[in-house]
């Protein structure tokens, strides 16, 4: 090899850093994840009266915790506002972002990886019902409250543009003052996911009955957890450790029957709980990452239940956040 190779290669090691410490191995030194979450949203992420954080997109952070130090409770939660969130992924404020986040093309390619899908929903307006509007075509030139960094904000210009309704937008730069602005009549609208819009009316509005939610347009959203792009493994880990609560209800897996299902003599089961190695292997974790999981925090079905659907104030219908075998979106992978 010439000098002049030599002295090259030599130029290019020096420039080049130390390899990064992984995600996981960050998470590990440390102690605990750190999680972007919502500024106060009750069925999705919220502290309680004690100040301890729930909700389903809390529930999902809590997930990967279990799968990494077997403590649902290894987790701290930062909230974000709609604008701060994405670069708190980006520049390693937190570790995962689970906060309704909605997948996109471009957020997926500017520096984000989408994990699976842990909601899906449209996005909707709610108004209050004195107007007599209940369907996006009769808006017309209507005010409508938005938090900026959100995708309702393509959503409101879509809409106005598609059905000529000169909607007129009143941005803000956090969930609480969108949300105060719309109750004191600023707006005629306020726009967000659907089931945020039923948490809301449900908890802030005086008179719950005051107000409609409609769809803003025909479109589902998946609603998906986030981490940051160069870390295959923390995505893998991420991923997993959701898709654990979804196959666990597939399975018929839950909190209270998880200990009698290690007997169970389906080789799927056996693999999926650890009791036949090498999933937890695979992605560096303990082999029996999934059935800590649901015997922390149950199944899908079950943390739906108890932060959206009917064991909750909300009373959310699950809809398209069912199993598939049930007519519904949710699709589990395979452990194996």
């Amino acid at each position: 090899m010439s000098f002049r190779i030599l002295l090259l290669a030599s130029s290019v090691l020096a420039a080049t850093p130390a390899l990064a410490q992984s995600t996981l191995e960050a998470v590990k030194e440390r102690g605990h994840i750190i999680c972007g979450a919502s500024q106060g949203t009750v069925g999705f992420g919220s502290p309680d009266e004690d100040g301890y954080w729930r909700g389903l997109d809390v529930e999902t952070c809590r997930a990967v915790a279990v799968a990494v130090f077997g403590d649902k409770d290894a987790v701290e939660f930062v909230p974000l506002s709609g604008q701060q969130r994405i670069p708190a992924l980006q520049t390693g404020e937190i570790d995962i972002l689970p906060r309704t986040l909605t997948w996109t093309l471009r957020r997926d390619a500017n520096g984000i990886n989408f994990t699976t899908p842990t909601y899906y929903e449209f996005t909707g307006f709610m108004m209050p019902k004195a107007l007599g509007i209940e369907r996006a075509e009769d808006m017309a030139g209507a005010s409508v409250c938005v938090q900026t960094g959100s995708t309702t904000e393509v959503v409101v210009n879509d809409v106005s543009t598609k059905l000529n309704l000169d909607l007129q937008t009143v941005i803000f730069d956090n969930v609480a003052a969108t949300r105060q602005a719309f109750f004191s009549g600023r707006c005629d609208a306020l726009i967000t996911d659907a089931a945020a819009l039923a948490s809301v009316r449900a908890t802030q509005a005086d008179n719950p009955d005051d107000y409609v939610i409609f769809p803003a347009t025909q479109y589902m959203d998946a609603l998906t957890p986030a981490v940051r792009h160069g870390d295959d493994q923390w995505l893998d880990v991420v991923t997993w450790s959701i898709q654990a609560l979804t196959a666990a209800e597939l399975f018929g897996i839950t909190q209270e029957n998880v200990d009698d299902m290690l007997n169970s003599e389906d080789p799927r089961v056996k693999r999926f709980l650890g009791v036949e190695a090498g999933n937890g292997a695979a992605l560096g974790l303990n082999e029996d990452f999934a059935y800590t999981i649901v015997k922390q925090l149950g199944n899908y079905g079950e943390m739906f239940d108890r932060n959206l659907g009917m064991e909750s104030p909300l009373k959310i219908e699950r809809g398209p956040n069912r199993l598939y075998k049930d007519g519904g979106l949710m699709f589990p992978l395979v452990f194996q």
